[in-house]
């Protein structure tokens, strides 16, 4: 996992709920990087699920609870980050239907050893689609949050539905429709 992810997680943890936080969940858990990222390196997803299940239980807020609020978190970095990226498209739609053919593959341009989920459209029409992530990682409330930003970056919204394929969470259908 690359370490953007994890740099920008703790600097959230940070922001909601200070840097205490931060150091106890680092101390919490046994992380081979000791806790210490930088946003091109290159770490073992099991220490993000580590730093998530910890600030969890910590707070009392779900791990997929915390997922969304730091995808809405991560939206922002994109914005401010890549800003042609996003002015490619007009529509939250026709957006998250290139996730797969367009915006990770820009993704791999910069970080080329990433491991990003897939993203299948299988239905799209000019206000719905419906999309089938696979991801061993199962974080398809990450996507969710980065879905829910998506439509407000554009001023819409829409109703997205999340049913998962697989109870594990790795495969999951994403129902979108446009208010």
């Amino acid at each position: 996992m690359k370490g953007i992810v994890f740099t920008e997680f703790l600097d959230l943890v940070e922001d909601k709920f200070g840097l205490e936080m931060v150091d106890k969940i680092i101390t919490e858990s046994q992380l081979d990087s000791q806790g210490i990222y930088t946003s091109v390196g290159t770490y073992k997803f099991s220490e993000m699920l580590q730093l998530l299940q910890h600030l969890s239980a910590n707070t009392g807020i779900t791990i997929d609870d915390l997922l969304l609020v730091y995808a809405e978190h991560f939206f922002s970095v994109l914005e401010d980050s890549y800003p042609g990226l996003l002015a490619t498209y007009k529509d939250p739609i026709e957006m998250l239907a290139s996730i797969e053919n367009h915006i990770h593959v820009e993704v791999r341009k910069i970080y080329p050893d990433a491991e990003l989920p897939t993203f299948i459209v299988e239905e799209k029409t000019k206000n719905s689609l419906i999309m089938i992530y696979k991801s061993s990682r199962a974080m398809h409330h990450f996507g969710l949050g980065l879905m829910n930003k998506t439509f407000k970056h554009f001023n819409s919204t829409a109703t997205i539905v999340l049913e998962k394929i697989k109870e594990d969470g790795t495969e999951v259908k994403f129902i979108i429709n446009k208010n």
